[in-house]
């Protein structure tokens, strides 16, 4: 509990929850941060190397990203210890005891994230009756097949370019983490003029100064494969993909993965993060520091999480895809003409948008960090 109460603030955190079922070798946290706006909302992640601060990191850029986003919903996530890749059976059970452990926790909607899908979100709406991110037969908005994360960081990206002295039509494009986030956003990336140049997976790093066929690797991936099994490429170390010179660098992987030891490896003009977390402060301020763009997480990645809310109200995915464009749109137009004005980072400009947003809806609660009552969703 330290982990987190060295974090906690005037924002929250509202309630930590560990969970541990030995019976089925389940162990995981759930942290939901602040519920002034309504009940929260943030995907289940599943991972060996997860960790309680981790766990409430994640629950608190959540709730920026759904104050900024201007959601009905506070912040929240949760974290399961495991490999995602273990076998389906076990998966389902680790998945099932987790939303029975929290079932009664009406203030947490749970939803996908790295490891986590539309069918885990099946298993635990069975339980709970509370997902979003659901499979179709659910009348669900399945983000990762729709790519709403990734439709969301291209309308970021467009934003951005008048803040840069490059164009999209010929861009060069590289892509940290090709998985649900990333592949979708190489996708309408290059559908808008950008061209994909590398790409990095667990695996290692796949680089073609003429560019790589998003198809052909998202056909790799889909058959179990890594980038580096694409024909035509030079395949080169997982890390490498920090150092390939671009225009566009799009992190979509794990939090931290740029720091102060390697930022200075990075050569590009305009980062727009995918991932939430995957820089530190320190790296953020040392490109910041060079010149470099970077348009924060929680207003550039908020495409899944305003699809989820969208269609955890009954909304139809024409709806949602609109309200996303305009959603990011407006925000990162907002944070970024903050920053120039200011001098201060974006990342500083976004916080204190997020964070206006957050006090105003907690001023209107009588107790701004208690949590609604269960069953009330």
């Amino acid at each position: 509990m330290a982990d987190v109460f060295r974090f906690a603030d005037e924002l929250g955190p509202a309630k930590v929850i560990h969970v541990h079922e030995p019976a089925v070798g389940l162990k995981g946290v759930l942290v939901v941060d602040n519920v002034a706006a309504g009940p929260s909302i943030g995907g289940v992640r599943m991972a060996p190397d997860v960790s309680t601060e981790e766990c409430f990191r994640l629950a608190r850029a959540m709730t920026l990203k759904n104050a900024a986003a201007g959601l009905p919903h506070g912040g929240g996530k949760s974290v399961i210890f495991g490999d995602p890749r273990m076998p389906r059976e076990q998966k389902e059970r680790l998945l099932r005891a987790f939303a029975c452990a929290l079932k009664d926790v009406g203030d947490y909607i749970f939803g996908p994230d790295m490891g986590t899908d539309e069918a885990c979100m099946a298993w635990v709406r069975d339980e709970t009756g509370r997902a979003v991110g659901l499979p179709r037969v659910f009348g669900g908005i399945p983000l990762d097949e729709i790519g709403a994360t990734g439709f969301g960081l291209a309308h970021a990206v467009e934003e951005a370019l008048p803040y840069c002295d490059f164009q999209l039509e010929g861009a060069r494009l590289a892509i940290q983490g090709f998985g649900a986030v990333g592949r979708h956003a190489a996708r309408f990336l290059v559908e808008r003029g950008a061209e994909l140049v590398a790409a990095a997976d667990s695996r290692g790093t796949v680089y073609n100064a003429d560019g790589l066929e998003v198809e052909r690797l998202v056909r790799i991936k889909a058959e179990g494969g890594s980038v580096c099994d694409y024909p035509g490429g030079e395949r080169l170390e997982r890390e490498a993909i920090v150092g390939v010179e671009c225009d566009i660098w799009v992190p979509a992987a794990r939090p931290d993965v740029v720091h102060e030891d390697n930022v200075d490896r990075l050569r590009t003009k305009l980062v727009v993060q995918g991932a939430n977390i995957p820089f530190t402060p320190g790296a953020e301020q040392r490109l910041h520091a060079r010149g470099v763009l970077c348009v924060p997480d929680f207003i550039a990645n908020a495409g899944g999480v305003i699809c989820a809310a969208l269609e955890y109200r009954g909304a139809a995915e024409a709806q949602a895809f609109q309200v996303i464009a305009e959603k990011i749109r407006a925000n990162t137009s907002a944070v970024l003409a903050r920053a120039k004005e200011t001098g201060i980072l974006p990342r500083q400009a976004a916080l204190d948008l997020a964070t206006e947003r957050v006090k105003r809806a907690m001023a209107y609660r009588r107790h701004s960090l208690t949590s609604s009552a269960p069953g009330h969703l």
